[in-house]
């Protein structure tokens, strides 16, 4: 079963490599934090929601054969309509990912740093991080062979390497079953923790992979009968990546201070109590989200890119790569140099929190229609739940446009 598995394993675990990258590290830390094991529950809806979007990603990419941004394009027959779409999508996945390409590189920084230290280098005036450059080479390198299965099996890889780094380190902080059972299963709303909530899930349910699983699916898979895989594939390993981000709460829920910023201070903080081994459990894991998410990113609004643009979107065109370039380079540069754009980023936030509801409308739109997917298409229980993440991505909409704009909607 398990051989089996392996064989038909496809872009699933590229999605959870993708939505497990340093921010969600850090905002799971903050959550087991401030609220211990009560935000559980707001991982597994974040879960559930991200399986029923991704599933019908995969569906439309296997059985139209096309990536979510080309069918965008050829569905909008309003012109004005159309340009305003493809103008924010590339807003949000291209400069979006540019945005949080360097807090990619940087989280496998802090990760590898913890083992190795700072090997800074100084040239004149200028301080350079040696680590966010090897990590950017890394990433380069997997990206440039434009070989998909060499892609899926390294990603594949470093997504088990997290999961068990970020597993072990729950296990020894030795946590209470009963609790976490409760926390996941009772929702609860603590007192100023709604921005963290709607942040659990806005790190999970991401708008570039919706693109990014259309676009890869059909790299494994061209036959309606294979649809059955995918969907298994899905599952795993979105339900894998929301067990590590449980792991990362129930392993911050167990620090007794709240001096606690981001991963980092996590490992820090694990040290005192659990010695030495869970703090270098917990940067290997961190290593291994940054650099997924380093590659994913870039991958991702290259195939966003290419079918907006009507560009060829293979892997090793000249085009496709010129996109990954300057994505991996704005995060190599601002990573190893310490350069935060905070109105990059805030732009990236409002972007991508604008888009995720009208990307999840248009995708429910797309899977009710016969002409794309004949028998396909979306059952009624699937467009249950679609139109409950629906309203979820609304209030994270909201929640994301009030914390940037600090309009006091909460």
């Amino acid at each position: 079963m398990i051989r089996n598995w392996l064989k038909n394993i496809g872009p699933g675990p590229l999605v959870a490599a993708a939505f497990i990258g340093p921010g969600t590290v850090t905002l799971c830390t903050l959550a087991g934090v401030g609220f211990g094991y009560a935000l559980l529950w707001a991982m597994l809806l974040s879960i559930i929601a991200t399986v029923v979007l991704q599933e019908m990603a995969a569906r439309l990419g296997i059985i139209s054969q096309k990536g979510l941004s080309e069918i965008i394009r050829s569905e909008i027959k309003n012109p004005v309509l159309k340009t305003l779409a493809i103008i924010l999508v590339l807003s949000a996945i291209v400069i979006g990912n540019a945005a949080y390409e360097a807090g990619n590189i940087s989280g496998g920084v802090l990760g590898l740093e913890t083992i190795v230290g700072n090997p800074n280098i100084t040239i004149g005036a200028f301080s350079i991080n040696a680590l966010s450059i090897i990590i950017g080479i890394v990433a380069f390198v997997l990206l440039f062979i434009g070989n998909y299965k060499v892609l899926e099996r390294v990603l594949v890889s470093l997504v088990i390497l997290m999961s068990i780094a970020f597993l072990i380190t729950a296990i020894i902080t030795k946590p209470d079953i009963s609790e976490i059972i409760k926390g996941a299963f009772i929702p609860k709303f603590p007192m100023d923790s709604m921005l963290t909530i709607i942040g659990l899930i806005g790190t999970t349910v991401v708008p570039y992979n919706l693109f990014l699983h259309a676009a890869l699916v059909k790299e494994k898979w061209q036959a309606k009968e294979d649809l059955k895989y995918a969907r298994k594939d899905t599952i795993i390993a979105v339900v894998l990546g929301g067990l590590v981000s449980m792991c990362i709460i129930i392993s911050a829920a167990s620090i007794q201070t709240q001096d606690i910023n981001n991963a980092a201070d996590l490992a820090k903080g694990l040290e005192p109590l659990f010695g030495s081994f869970a703090k270098y459990f917990l940067a290997i894991g961190l290593f291994a989200a940054g650099i997924t998410s380093a590659i994913t990113a870039p991958l991702a609004a290259a195939y966003v890119a290419s079918g907006c643009l009507v560009w060829n979107a293979n892997m090793q065109s000249k085009k496709f790569r010129a996109v990954w370039m300057f994505i991996l380079a704005i995060g190599v540069i601002s990573s190893s140099s310490g350069l935060k754009s905070i109105e990059i980023i805030q732009f990236a936030q409002v972007a991508n929190g604008v888009l995720l509801p009208v990307i999840a409308g248009f995708l429910i739109w797309i899977m009710n229609k016969s002409a794309i997917l004949g028998t396909y298409s979306n059952t009624i229980k699937q467009n249950i739940f679609g139109f409950l993440i629906l309203g979820i991505s609304i209030l994270l909409s909201v929640a994301t446009l009030n914390k940037v704009f600090h309009l006091n909607l909460f």
